[in-house]
């Protein structure tokens, strides 16, 4: 028997962040919903992974003989969170590991499985991010993404190199984000799944700057911080031909208040989600008025002054497309680009011509 003694807080905190990172999808490797512990001298590795994503950490603890289990995560997260701040204890035997502090013990069987795939060692040039780069842009294309399996490259962030410049792409087949930054690391033009960037965005918050690395034999990304990793395999395959869905012209361009705009949508979205979702928009020399598509419903639910130049024009949307972009932007000013009804619409921030 092997024991151990650590601090309940950072081994639970640890825990937590690895559950994010396992597999939620049945599987005969049942190995991977699990999370992998590594005891080595005075640090127990923590690793957990979808083989998709990859995640690493460490625990530190008095000098312990080498060991490698598998727990199940959640019970064990749920008796924690249970337990009072302090020390906890260790117990681990062939096929189960036990928990305790104090008067209190829980038991709790380890997952069998051999050779837990942990990720490569990655160690090409680091380059430096900062942080608030990352989570001032990534929010304006990640809300664009597909969630369809079957067609991969749709799931992920398109990162294209044009000389100085780096462009992030996105797209659901419906709608389309881009965003024309200038180029602060040096890599080539890759595909980043949307869900690994929405999980490390999370982790990243507090931190000013991450440790970034790209492997282009392993094919995978890694983001790093003081004391955790984050590995992703990149998505393989092209990406649609975008520009050809960006219109070249204008006749109709509006300028309007944000906040305005976007209560405005959630009001008459309130008629039309029992029904089509979807709401219309009359653009008028007086003003931007809605309404929603129901049978029979020629009634203007409300409207909103805006400076427009060219013809008016009635356009619909699902206003759930429209509630995604307006919720992750923060200017205050948008600008709204028509051509015809039937054509796709440009949504501009005023104050960023580097996004539409």
């Amino acid at each position: 028997m092997i024991k151990l003694i650590l601090p309940k807080e950072e081994f639970l905190k640890k825990i937590n962040y690895a559950l994010h990172f396992t597999s939620t999808k049945i599987s005969n490797i049942n190995y991977i919903q699990g999370i992998f512990l590594k005891g080595e001298k005075n640090i127990i590795h923590i690793y957990s992974t979808n083989l998709s994503y990859y995640f690493h950490t460490t625990v530190k603890t008095e000098k312990t003989e080498d060991f490698s289990l598998i727990i199940e995560p959640r019970k064990v997260i749920d008796f924690l969170n249970l337990l009072p701040p302090g020390k906890i204890t260790l117990e681990i035997n062939d096929k189960k590991i036990n928990i305790k502090q104090g008067n209190i013990n829980g038991e709790f069987p380890l997952i069998e499985g051999k050779d837990f795939p942990i990720p490569p060692k990655i160690e090409e040039k680091k380059q430096r991010i900062n942080t608030d780069f990352l989570l001032k842009n990534l929010p304006l294309v990640l809300f664009s993404t597909s969630n369809d399996e079957s067609r991969p490259v749709l799931t992920g962030v398109n990162f294209l190199v044009e000389e100085d410049n780096i462009l992030m792409v996105s797209t659901d087949g419906f709608r389309l984000s881009l965003l024309r930054l200038k180029k602060e690391i040096d890599i080539p033009s890759l595909i980043i799944p949307v869900s690994f960037l929405n999980e490390v965005l999370n982790f990243i918050k507090k931190e000013k700057e991450i440790d970034f690395f790209y492997s282009s034999e392993e094919k995978m990304i890694k983001i790093k911080t003081d004391d955790l990793e984050f590995f992703s395999r990149l998505i393989e395959g092209d990406f649609p031909p975008f520009e050809k869905v960006i219109p070249n012209q204008t006749t109709t361009s509006v300028e309007l208040d944000k906040e305005e705009f976007l209560r405005n949508v959630k009001l008459v979205a309130i008629f039309s989600r029992d029904y089509s979702n979807i709401i219309i928009l009359k653009i008028k020399k007086n003003g931007l008025f809605f309404q929603p598509k129901i049978d029979k419903q020629e009634k203007d639910i409300t409207n909103q002054e805006i400076k427009m130049k060219g013809e008016e024009i009635r356009i619909a949307f699902n206003y759930k497309f429209l509630l995604d972009l307006l919720n992750h932007i923060e200017e205050k000013n948008l600008i709204i680009e028509l051509v015809r009804a039937d054509a796709p619409v440009v949504f501009k921030i005023k104050d960023n011509p580097d996004f539409l």
